[in-house]
């Protein structure tokens, strides 16, 4: 099975606020498939983007897809980890989707799908 990559409603909206690209998203999990992202634990990853101006979580199960969550500008605070992720109201846990509910998040608009004409 071919990995997906997908984005949700809310990253959507905030990554064209932030002016970033699905370009650049794609070669950004290019990047984290490679290994060169933060692994949270548990399929989330913590991955720079935007020349290093913004940070987003992605959400992964392993062969199959990679989802990004949330992004946000980077600040001087207190490093991101599992224990201190934002609570965006749709955290979800990536190794209990279904096929079937992806393709009905899909259908519903809560997730984009990006990079399906790329190689992963």
């Amino acid at each position: 099975m071919t990995e997906r990559t997908f984005k949700t409603a809310w990253f959507a909206k905030a990554a064209r606020k932030a002016r970033i690209s699905d370009a650049d998203l794609c070669k950004a999990i290019e990047q984290v498939a490679l290994g060169q992202a933060d692994d949270l634990g548990g399929g989330v990853f913590k991955k720079r983007l935007n020349d290093n101006r913004h940070r987003s979580i992605i959400l992964a199960k392993t062969g199959r897809f990679w989802v990004y969550e949330y992004v946000f500008a980077k600040r001087t605070g207190p490093t991101l980890t599992t224990r201190n992720l934002p609570n965006s109201g749709s955290w979800l846990r990536p190794t209990e989707l279904t096929d079937r509910q992806i393709e009905r998040l899909v259908s519903a608009g809560d997730f984009l799908e990006i990079c399906h004409d790329q190689k992963q």
